[in-house]
Order: structure tokens, then sequence, then C-alpha cells
């Protein structure tokens, strides 16, 4: 492969992964018409479309996700192994570049490589909110954090958090206008707030589980947010029931502003979990981080 040819893959895959030749350039630090000449030339070549463009967006043809799909790994891989080079020095150096949930960034992630990044200043670390899936071999990031259940198979994943619990909930003043559900088939003739899912769009159905009853509760109601901080706020002003994560809630709980209802259908479930590629080379880097924020159970 000659050096042009890697350069221009390179920028094949900054605009893939950014979907924006705007957002791709200003991150490599070239002009966008420089950038859309070299992925033209790299079309050319090839003699092959990779990417529809409009005046509004860019998406992926078939051929580009397929030269995606073979790259992304490749170049992951080189990646690793540069980033193993820093074994050689004397401390542990480098970018760990990782995808995360907002409310997994707050309560697990942040509160470990706060410390870690001022006793190792050679460490960087870049965290990309994103509520949805990301494909962190193609985004060429090196790990990702998510719900323990949703992690692929082949993906190397080590648990950084404890059990999770969702809880339904409701203002004392919702309560005094309506009566408590005891069942989740109580739910139908409550006003309920919505969750709207980041990546189908679609509206999140309540998961409640009892024994060997597992149910997927759709609740309607006046309100739909995409975050459940809103969420939260809405209850907490008497607008409907929510179902969030418990530790979200847990002083508004504490306090009485929020009363628990269905507490016997939220069992605990698996909590975050860290996840990278099983044939990814750790750096020195990348094992520290990994070993801080490797969940330990409590005495």
């Amino acid at each position: 492969m000659q050096r042009e040819e890697a350069g221009d893959l390179l920028a094949f895959m900054a605009v893939a992964g950014e979907r924006s030749f705007t957002r791709a350039a200003a991150k490599l630090g070239t002009s966008q018409s420089a950038l859309s000449h070299t992925v033209r030339r790299l079309e050319t070549r090839l003699g092959l479309r990779l990417l529809a463009r409009t005046t509004r967006s860019v998406a992926l043809t078939e051929a580009g996700e397929r030269l995606l799909r073979t790259i992304g790994p490749a170049f992951a891989e080189i990646d690793g192994g540069l980033a193993a080079l820093g074994d050689l020095r004397d401390k542990p150096a480098g970018t760990i570049r990782m995808t995360t949930s907002e409310h997994a960034a707050h309560s697990v992630l942040w509160p470990v490589l706060g410390p870690l990044l001022r006793s190792h200043p050679d460490l960087h670390i870049e965290l990309a909110i994103d509520s949805g899936f990301t494909d962190i071999v193609a985004e060429r990031f090196d790990a990702g954090v998510r719900l323990g259940e949703s992690i692929a198979k082949d993906m190397v994943a080590v648990r950084i958090g404890p059990e999770l619990r969702m809880a339904v909930v409701g203002a004392p003043s919702y309560f005094a206008q309506h009566p408590k559900p005891k069942t989740p088939q109580d739910l139908a003739e409550q006003r309920c707030i919505n969750l709207r899912l980041p990546t189908a769009g679609g509206l999140y159905a309540w998961e409640l589980e009892k024994g060997a009853r597992d149910l997927h509760v759709r609740v309607d109601g006046q309100l739909v947010f995409n975050s459940m901080r809103m969420i939260v706020r809405a209850a907490l002003d008497g607008l409907g029931l929510a179902c969030v994560l418990e530790d979200l809630v847990a002083e508004q709980l504490a306090s009485g502003a929020l009363v628990r209802v269905l507490s016997d259908w939220c069992p605990p479930f698996a909590g975050y979990h860290l996840y990278y590629p099983s044939r990814r080379q750790p750096s020195a880097a990348f094992a520290l981080v990994v070993e801080a924020l490797r969940y330990r159970e409590g005495p």
C-alpha cells in the first residue's frame, strides 16, 4: 500500500465516523474541500461510490460499509500496536478513547478517572457521551462502556460497577390524585412519563420482573423525554410516574420527595462493563485504566 492510499483510507474513515465532511475536516485539521477531493480520489481509484452525499447528510453506500468493516479492525490493530510502544516508557502514557452513556460517565467512570489522571500526567482520556450503541472497532475507540447484558460475545468484558435496579416512582402530589399501582397491569390507568430510545427511536417499554414473570409494559402519558434527568424532574413536579435507574432518585426517595411503587417488580440486573476487542494488544496505559476501573466487591 502506498502512503497516499493509506492517507485516503484514513480520510474516508474519518468522514464515515463523523457522517459529515465538515466535522471530519475539523477533526483532521484540513479543509472540507481538500477532504472531499481525497475521498473522491479514493472512489475513483476503486471505481466505486463509497459515500452518498446530500446537502444535509453523508451516508455510507453498501460498498462504503463493506470497506469500513474491512479496514476498521486493521487500523485499530495498528493503533493498538503503536500504543503498546508506550510500554517502553517509564510511565504509562497515551490517549485512551472510550464511548459511554452519560449515566455511566457520571456514576462509574469519572469517580475513578479523575484521581487517575491527577496521578498520571502523561495519560490522556477522551470520553464520547453517546446513549446509542457504537461500533468501537469501526469508530476506532479503544473501549466502550455498556450494561453487561448488551455486550457482544466477541468482546472482552470487564465489570466496572455494581448491580443496578430500576425504580418506579411518583411524587406525593401525584399520588394525592391517583391510586398507587399494585401490579404492572395497574399502569394502564396511570399517567406515565415515557423515555424515547436513542437507537431505533421507539419508546422504552418498562421492564418489570417478578419470579418467572418477565414483562415489557408499554405505558402512556402526557410527556416523552430522551433524558432520564428530565424524566425525574417531571416526576418531582407530579406530572406522572417514572421508571428510572434507582441511584438517580436515591436522594429524593430518602427525603420523601418521591415515593416508590412496584419495588418487588424491579430486581437487580447486571451493571456497567467496559468492553474491547479480544484481539486488542493492551498498552500499559490501557491496562492501567482497565485495572483502575475494575469493580471490586466491598467487604
